[in-house]
């Protein structure tokens, strides 16, 4: 049943929604449809790449960090805490509990991130509006479909705190579709606040408009960033290396850039895109930490 209810909200939902999208923008007035076309910005595209890169490890960091620290104070337990996993020696009843925590923090991490990103008002910069969308973006869309793996699987994280919590399947079949049907709601609520860091108006006055830059702002940036994301993650065995960044990816970039042509009443209020430097050097010197510190592993006892 979980299977199924998946594939109707995550491919056959988002495809009807997308569809209904084109037939609407058939129907735009002359008027709009016949407003120029803008050019593609490349810088745009690159920066929110950059940031949806930093985004997602540093929601990932969060992850495994809020998995090692309830364990470092559990007696008994001798987590480390790695690049791509944690691990830990030593047994006590309350580890399988914890393997919980992690999917709760990045949830924790996204909602905290929403909520400011609902309260920016005015002009505000567009690569400050794009990383806590991403960051928003990267928390909900990690920890949510860890509750239906979970309820799937009692081997996964967010499976084992189940079986501890002795959930029965009923109790996890409603988890799991609960949290389904929390992500095209949050992810159409993410694409309307997307559409504010447009610099005029004219690139969100129509359907076509807000289709075009949603996909050069958030989807081709994400599908580009999950191979810059890839050597943050390695060596490790190849599925676990891709499938995360292109699970977390799909999910919620489908329903966003589907919900894309929806009429919005958002006010375009983001500015020029600024250099792509700083991004680039925050993007660098994570992975640097990754790979420099985090991969030997750094204990925690």
């Amino acid at each position: 049943m979980l299977l199924i209810a998946s594939a109707l909200l995550l491919v056959a939902a988002p495809l009807l929604v997308w569809s209904a999208g084109l037939f609407n923008a058939r129907r735009t007035p002359a008027g709009a449809a016949s407003a120029p076309v803008l050019p593609w910005n490349g810088k745009l595209i690159l920066l929110s790449a950059l940031l949806y890169t930093l985004a997602f490890n540093l929601t990932f960091f969060i992850q495994e960090l809020f998995l090692v620290l309830p364990k470092a104070l559990t007696p008994g337990l001798q987590p480390t805490l790695f690049h791509n996993n944690h691990g830990w020696q030593g047994e006590h009843p309350l580890a399988s509990l914890f393997q919980g925590t992690g999917a709760l923090a990045t949830a924790l991490t996204g909602a905290c991130c929403a909520l400011l990103l609902s309260r920016r008002t005015g002009t505000r910069s567009t690569a400050g509006g794009l990383f806590l969308f991403w960051m928003a973006y990267s928390g909900l869309f990690m920890a949510l479909p860890q509750v239906v793996i979970g309820a799937l699987s009692t081997g996964s994280d967010v499976g084992m705190a189940m079986e501890y919590l002795r959930l029965g399947a009923g109790a996890k079949n409603a988890a799991a579709l609960l949290a389904l049907a929390v992500i095209p709601p949050f992810a159409l609520w993410l694409g309307q606040r997307l559409l504010g860091v447009a610099e005029n108006s004219a690139q969100i006055a129509s359907p076509r408009a807000r289709n075009r830059f949603v996909f050069q702002t958030a989807t081709l940036p994400a599908l580009m960033a999950v191979a810059l994301i890839i050597p943050f993650r390695i060596p490790r065995e190849p599925v676990e290396v891709v499938l995360l960044p292109v699970l977390v990816t799909v999910i919620g970039i489908a329903w966003i850039q589907a919900g894309a042509w929806r009429t919005t009443t958002t006010v375009a209020a983001g500015s020029r895109v600024g250099s792509l430097v700083y991004p680039l050097i925050a993007v660098l010197a994570l992975l640097a930490v990754f790979q420099l510190l985090l991969r030997p592993g750094i204990r925690f006892y």
